[in-house]
């Protein structure tokens, strides 16, 4: 065969445009007579999402799965073939056959597919077969269609969830089959398999359950009452998702939508085994954790395995108990914690008791372990020698004259909580007295080096006596202080008088030898900075002087040990006056302290050198003095530690309840989140009860529509331990304020002077805009409430058309 020169090349254009058909199916499709291979991939239409090839982490196997494309770290939304991965993508490949989507492995066999009978996808006729196409949609769901005409999907990757649940999505109960629609984690990060911990419907009860190897519930979302979880209080004022619930003959099933569908944001079972609400930021280019459940990481059942010990205040999460090993190290690297551990030494049944001894714990049994058994022995000594002398005892222990052996594994401990004494039977040369032994022979070792240890302790010596000629501290910037910790260890007394805690790390109350005078110190965590630039940072904080601001009297910077000394405030926090029957605040008091928050907020935000953004505005934050004078306090702490500043929780700044809509949108943070938590915190100030845990009625959304009916049942919303002792007037303009420092647009809330200026009389407030999130509950009946009518229209309708207007100048402010 011969070809001339256009009949060459026309062959050749021919044959790249077969072969570019053959790699690259259209840009959201896979026809019948495409596939997907190697580093090939499909967009959804707007590009949401990519579907192909992928693999988690490290691993060398890959999987077909489904990511955000738009997301700048590779984050997995939906997998096929979770348990069946292949090891060569570009010999593998997904295509549609006979109806339905099958994935071939390197050796063109079947591992997994939609598994449609002839039936179910319509395809018993070749022709059928061959109209069959697969379309990634911008929501993140993959279906299968039958035809491209076709809207309905004979198969939809939404019917079966791996890890994440995406907007639009179900997760349901099958009422006629009894199939629940599962989310399951993944066994780690580097393996998406179903790993021990889903989320299922309890259709009974309308809510949701977590369990650990879908037989052992440990949380639950409580009963749905056609607004939120009855155990998740904090939907209230979470109001970027429409939840909905369906039951019907056939199924009953959970959805949710974004009200902005801007926001990429998912719910996630992870492999913590917490559900998880992250948010993508674009400012920060990472996931934001919004809300996790169970709060604590030790909360989740078995986490840590058998014979593991679970830890709150620190990472690793999870440590063996002493004598015993990780079973995998490689799983725990990942922290897939399930394997448990292992003991070092097996003990040998029929030995004689001076082999193994008794390791004594102190911990929390969250749950008890399976295979324990009560006896009815009178002490002690006799509970132990039960176990001692028998081959499947493990552990046990004897409370309220009773004992408890645990013949199996011993599952759910967690260290140092309310002092449970628990004893895990141990080889002896596990034991931490016999390791001591061992050190004396170490220590004849040490000794040929005493010499160098003598001249080094003397050189110490001379340090810490050059030290000593001003103990305790040093001067640096102004009058702040550089405290030595040993001293502030004693100030104190090790730390045993603890004030309270938060994200930052935990306070304590303490007094200065030097003047007697009482300090608090708050021992920070998750600090990273280097000692010069801490140094810096902190001295920048001591310069900051305001009447409303707790005043910073020094700082510690030894190693990893980052404190700092404030001013004591007797009378505690806020919350503590609001909260608390017994500590309760008169009027004029609360509308004074509502005036000192925004004056300290003012000097932070405009009178600074620099304007610190607090970040973390809520009653525990506000500390009074001896005349119930309020203090911020915390402020720069973010200068400090940075938003990511809890690594346990959240990688969000913030406290829920308190956070202004564009924590979650992705936009640079200002001030004007400072002003959104004020609002919030303000609502408290008047009704005495936290937002979130009002029993009938979110209070912000009662507030404003007694605000737009009138003025009669204003003192109705006082805190009812005021007795409506309040000047109306003063309860209405707080109200106001509130409500427009809360708006959705934050170009739309006041600045704190303007806060301030209303506070003090210089300026009015008109009634500002009903906030959409505010809009958005519905009564205590289940119905959709109703804000705007043609009588409140008129009150509303200058704020509306420009709410930045929503103030006119005060008729006794003569400087007009």
């Amino acid at each position: 065969m011969s070809f001339t020169n256009s009949s060459l090349m026309g062959f050749l254009l021919l044959l790249s445009f077969s072969l570019i058909v053959s790699l690259s199916s259209g840009a959201d499709t896979i026809t019948a007579n495409q596939s997907i291979s190697g580093d090939q991939t499909i967009s959804s239409k707007d590009e949401n999402f990519e579907l192909g090839f992928f693999k988690a982490g490290n691993s060398s196997n890959y999987y077909i799965g489904i990511w955000y494309k738009k997301v700048t770290t590779r984050t997995i939304a939906w997998v096929a073939n979770r348990e069946t991965p292949v090891s060569d993508r570009f010999t593998s490949e997904l295509k549609i056959i006979e109806g339905n989507l099958v994935l071939l492995n390197e050796s063109k066999s079947p591992i997994w597919s939609t598994g449609l009978n002839s039936s179910s996808s319509s395809s018993s006729s070749s022709s059928n077969s061959n109209s069959v196409i697969a379309v990634l949609l911008d929501d993140g769901n993959f279906v299968l269609r039958n035809g491209s005409n076709s809207t309905e999907p004979i198969w939809q990757s939404f019917d079966f969830p791996a890890n994440t649940w995406l907007p639009g999505a179900r997760i349901s109960y099958n009422n006629i089959t009894g199939r629940k629609q599962l989310l399951t984690s993944w066994k780690s990060m580097e393996d998406p398999a179903e790993g021990l911990f889903s989320l299922e419907l309890d259709p009974i009860e309308k809510q949701y359950l977590i369990k650990w190897n879908r037989t052992t519930q440990y949380w639950t979302s409580g009963p749905w009452n056609g607004r939120i979880f009855s155990g998740v209080p904090e939907m209230r004022s979470n109001y970027i998702y429409n939840f909905s619930y369906v039951s019907n003959i056939n199924e009953s099933y959970f959805t949710y939508s974004l009200y902005n569908p801007s926001i990429i944001s998912r719910f996630v079972m992870d492999v913590s085994g917490q559900i998880r609400q992250l948010s993508w930021l674009n400012a920060t280019q990472q996931w934001n954790l919004f809300w996790s459940q169970p709060r604590t990481q030790c909360e989740v059942y078995d986490f840590c395995g058998a014979f593991g010990s679970c830890r709150q205040s620190g990472l690793p999460f999870c440590n063996c108990l002493t004598g015993f090993n990780p079973r995998s190290q490689s799983d725990w690297d990942l922290s897939d914690f399930s394997g448990g551990c292992v003991r070092k030494t097996v003990v040998q049944c029929g030995r004689t008791s001076e082999k193994y001894g008794f390791l004594e714990i102190s911990s929390s049994i969250a749950r008890k372990p399976p295979n324990s058994t009560s006896l009815p022995l009178s002490s002690s000594s006799e509970c132990k020698n039960t176990c001692l002398n028998s081959c499947s005892c493990n552990a046990y222990s004897y409370e309220n004259n009773a004992c408890s052996i645990w013949n199996g594994e011993l599952l759910d401990l967690t260290e140092n909580s309310n002092e449970v004494m628990i004893y895990v039977k141990v080889a002896s040369k596990d034991l931490p007295s016999n390791k001591k032994n061992n050190a004396v022979i170490i220590g004849g070792v040490v000794g040929s080096i005493v010499v160098v240890v003598f001249i080094l302790g003397l050189v110490l010596f001379l340090i810490y006596r050059r030290k000593m000629k001003n103990p305790g501290k040093t001067s640096v910037e102004g009058s702040l202080i550089s405290f030595v910790y040993r001293d502030l260890q004693t100030a104190t007394k090790n730390f045993s008088e603890k004030l309270g805690g938060g994200g930052f790390g935990s306070v304590f109350k303490g007094t200065l030898s030097a003047d007697n005078s009482d300090v608090a110190v708050k021992k920070l965590e998750s600090v990273s900075q280097g000692e010069k630039q801490f140094r810096t940072e902190v001295s920048t904080i001591g310069t900051i002087q305001h009447v409303n601001l707790v005043r910073l009297r020094g700082f510690c910077s030894e190693g990893s040990y980052k404190l700092l000394v404030y001013d004591y405030m007797p009378n505690g926090s806020l919350d503590a006056h609001l909260f608390k029957d017994e500590k309760c605040l008169n009027w004029k008091t609360r509308f004074q302290i509502a005036l000192g928050i925004a004056r300290g907020l003012v000097y932070l935000h405009e009178k600074c050198r620099d304007c610190i953004i607090h970040c973390d505005i809520k009653p525990e934050n506000i500390l009074l003095d001896n005349d119930l004078c309020p203090k911020v306090a915390d402020f720069g702490l973010a200068k400090l530690v940075g938003r990511d500043f809890s690594r346990v929780l959240t990688t969000m700044r913030g406290t829920r309840g308190y956070l202004a809509p564009e924590w979650l949108s992705g936009v640079a943070i200002t001030m004007k989140a400072d002003v959104y938590s004020y609002g919030m915190m303000v609502f408290e100030l008047v009704s005495g009860v936290r937002n979130s845990e009002h029993s009938r009625k979110f209070f912000p959304m009662h507030a404003a529509n007694v605000l737009i009916g009138g003025h009669d049942d204003v003192l109705g919303l006082l805190d009812p331990k005021l007795n409506g002792e309040a000047n109306v007037e003063e309860v209405m303009k707080l109200c106001k304020v509130a409500c427009w420092c809360i708006q959705d647009d934050e170009e739309s809330r006041p600045a704190m002077s303007q806060v301030e200026q209303i506070l003090e009389g210089v300026l009015d407030v008109n009634m500002p805009p009903m906030p959409r999130s505010l809009q958005l509950f519905v009564d205590n009946e289940g119905n959709d409430v109703v804000f705007y009518t043609e009588s409140s229209s008129s009150q509303t309708s200058q704020a509306q058309s420009n709410p930045s207007s929503g103030v006119s100048q005060a008729k006794s402010d003569s400087s007009s």
